[in-house]
């Protein structure tokens, strides 16, 4: 039975830890509840905004209008042979505990995305990636509620359009589908991504030989260099590292021969964020309760009691400055409603 309470507090259910409110709040279970709240609710006129654990949003102020938070869940064996097996997996699962019980099954690809906070429903979207590896390289299907076509579908990788920290449901789909379940197709034998950075020598460093150890290097790696939400509300990276065509890289590597840099899509360069918010003078920044985490400046934190609107308007100052230093507009990985 669906349950919609009036004027529901939102400072639990984002992890900036914003106080803000929501005028209708909802979390059905079921297929069959999210029809039944759907079919009693104008949406066409009223706002709808459907949000996981909100580990990637950012409330400026109340949402007037309804909040929807699917609560479907369940592991469920699907498919698979002798190498891959395909799994569906219900959005209101936390994502970490799922990558946690794969790895424990013996389902492995999904080791360097442990310790990602959010849902399992909110990973397409975002097509989360960490350490090498993408939502999108063990990704099956998504099973969604249309809003357009008023009934259930299910969309492909093709579909999804996937590509770096983006897909379809950011874009031309926004706002249209209501993800219930996530289908992914995972390996029965151990092939561990370590060339990504620091992973293989501090996997090495730990004695490392398993998926499980993998996860755990993974987990040390993200626990030394971000902050705990539970401690300091933060939507981890806030910005996505910018991707820049290779002749504008070339006249910045003039400037700043000591740039870092990775090999983008096509003729382009990704760029760490986090490195040119530290050289536009914002590393370890503060002001008032906003400002950016010492050992990762890519991170905004919220030190206790400051607005969504306060968040924001830190982050656009950042945003600024790093613009008029390298010509480089950062986008937001934060949804900011």
């Amino acid at each position: 039975m669906n349950h919609v309470i009036n004027q529901y507090s939102l400072s639990e259910t984002n992890t900036f830890g914003v106080d803000a409110s929501a005028a209708l709040f909802a979390s059905p279970k079921s297929i069959e509840e999210l029809t039944a709240l759907l079919q009693g609710y104008d949406y066409d006129q009223l706002p709808l905004l459907v949000i996981g654990e909100g580990s990637n949003i950012l409330f400026k102020g109340d949402y007037e209008g309804l909040i929807i938070n699917p609560g479907m869940k369940g592991i469920e064996e699907i498919d698979g042979d002798d190498k891959q097996i395909v799994v569906r997996v219900g959005a209101s699962e936390n994502w970490d505990n799922w990558v946690a019980s794969a790895t424990e099954r013996g389902w492995f690809g999904l080791e360097n995305l442990s310790l990602i906070p959010g849902s399992v429903g909110s990973a397409p979207v975002q097509n989360i990636g960490a350490y090498g590896v993408e939502l999108k390289d063990h990704f099956a299907w998504v099973d969604a509620w249309d809003l357009q076509l008023k009934k259930e579908v299910r969309l492909t990788p093709e579909g999804c359009k996937f590509e770096y920290r983006n897909s379809i449901f950011k874009h031309e789909a926004r706002g249209r589908y209501i993800i219930t379940h996530v289908a992914f197709r995972l390996n029965k034998t151990p092939e561990m991504k370590l060339n990504y950075g620091d992973v293989g020598s501090a996997f090495l460093a730990a004695g490392g030989l398993s998926p499980m150890d993998l996860r755990r290097t993974i987990i040390s790696i993200r626990n030394q260099k971000l902050p705990d939400p539970e401690q300091f509300g933060n939507a981890g990276s806030y910005f996505k590292n910018p991707m820049v065509d290779r002749p504008i890289f070339k006249c910045i590597l003039v400037d700043y021969p000591e740039i870092p840099s990775f090999r983008g899509i096509e003729n382009q360069v990704k760029i760490p964020a986090a490195w040119l918010i530290e050289q536009a003078g914002w590393k370890a920044k503060r002001i008032g309760n906003v400002g950016t985490w010492p050992t990762q400046p890519l991170v905004i934190v919220n030190y206790g009691g400051a607005s969504g609107q306060e968040i924001l308007d830190f982050s656009e100052k950042l945003r600024a400055d790093v613009d008029k230093k390298f010509g480089i507009y950062l986008e937001r990985e934060v949804n900011v409603v």
